[in-house]
């Protein structure tokens, strides 16, 4: 308040005396020195943030020990989940299970703890002598050993200066099914009935990614449906993203859980284009939660009644020239889920650009 060129009512006074420009002139001051000290806030947080990463990416022993302390000590801006990924990335198991569990008088934010503990999990450590989230924490809902679907999970490369990764939504060659060209134009009289908890789930991996745009259907069906009838079908669905006339490039590809998996872990974990996503430990959960409601579990579900649905659902992804996808960088993605009852079809669309 040092700075502030005027005493406490000053302006009141000023204006009470009718000098109006006077107090546009230390509006004007004010505005200056707020554009000032936000200039130097951004110049802290960018050098603080420098000096956390330079300790979490050298690995060892005094490094982390450094880094608590400064945590401990100073209660750091950084966020815990963006802290745990760099501390699984380049911090041994052990030095950590000593350096940031459960240590006595700490202050060590219980979610980086949690985060933490999803972040080595995917990596492949055994966390059986790490401590799994306490029941009050949103992740503990995950499965506390990691599914065979979710090995091989991919991870950005960080370095002081940044780092690299990027979604990786190429359509696989194997499994192909695309239909006959050219297709029929007349479009399906199955009605879209996603509900607003629905729409919502579905979306929790590329919306927590922050996406350009992504969607969400739900088309229940008349009867039960092959699952060699669902890629003829897509094209037909009253969807944008998949109207593409007869002849467009519309690929379609039968996909393993691991593959669908692995694609809504990266969208949320590594994000769009421009986004940095949500990391390892929370990009697991929200792959778990939109893999949950495309294969239709109920709501409240816990993860093996989701896990046990996931893996008796039938899975689709699809690529399309439609108007609705970008179709620019690479970062588009459709995947289709066909209900274990094979009732049900849910769809979800995500595309993105620079």
């Amino acid at each position: 308040m040092e700075d502030i060129q005027f005493a406490p009512g000053e302006p009141e006074r000023r204006a009470a005396d009718g000098d109006f420009a006077y107090v546009r002139e230390m509006g004007a001051r004010l505005a200056d020195g707020y554009e000032e000290a936000n200039r130097r806030a951004r110049t802290y947080q960018e050098q603080l943030a420098r000096v956390v990463r330079v300790l979490a990416l050298t690995p060892g022993p005094e490094s982390l020990a450094e880094l608590m302390r400064l945590v401990d000590d100073k209660r750091l801006p950084t966020h815990p989940r963006e802290l745990a990924s760099l501390l699984a990335e380049h911090q041994r198991p052990a030095d950590l299970a000593a350096a940031v569990f459960r240590r006595p008088g700490s202050w060590t934010p219980y979610t980086l703890e949690a985060c933490l503990f999803h972040e080595l999990l995917l990596r492949g450590v055994d966390v059986r002598d790490f401590p799994p989230p306490p029941s009050s924490h949103p992740l503990s809902w995950l499965p506390v050993r990691r599914r065979d679907f979710e090995a091989g999970a991919r991870f950005p490369t960080r370095s002081l200066d940044g780092g690299s990764g990027g979604c990786g939504t190429a359509m696989p060659t194997d499994g192909r099914v695309d239909p006959p060209v050219p297709r029929t134009t007349e479009r399906s009289a199955l009605r879209n009935a996603v509900t607003v908890e629905e729409h919502e789930a579905l979306l929790s991996a590329p919306h927590s990614g922050d996406w350009g745009h992504c969607d969400a259907w739900v088309f229940p069906l008349d009867g039960a449906l092959a699952p060699e009838r669902v890629p003829a079908l897509l094209p037909a669905l009253p969807m944008p993203c998949t109207d593409v006339g007869a002849t467009a490039r519309f690929e379609v590809a039968l996909s393993p859980l691991e593959d669908v998996w692995q694609l809504l872990f990266a969208a949320a974990s590594m994000g769009g284009v421009y986004t940095g996503g949500v990391y390892g430990a929370w990009g697991r959960r929200w792959a778990w939660c939109s893999m949950a409601a495309l294969s239709g579990a109920p709501v409240g579900a816990d993860a093996e009644e989701v896990e046990r649905r996931a893996r008796e659902t039938t899975w689709f992804r699809f690529e399309a020239d439609s108007g609705w996808f970008h179709n620019e960088i690479g970062a588009d993605f459709g995947i289709a889920a066909l209900s274990p009852d094979r009732r049900r079809l849910a769809v979800l669309a995500a595309t993105d650009t620079d």
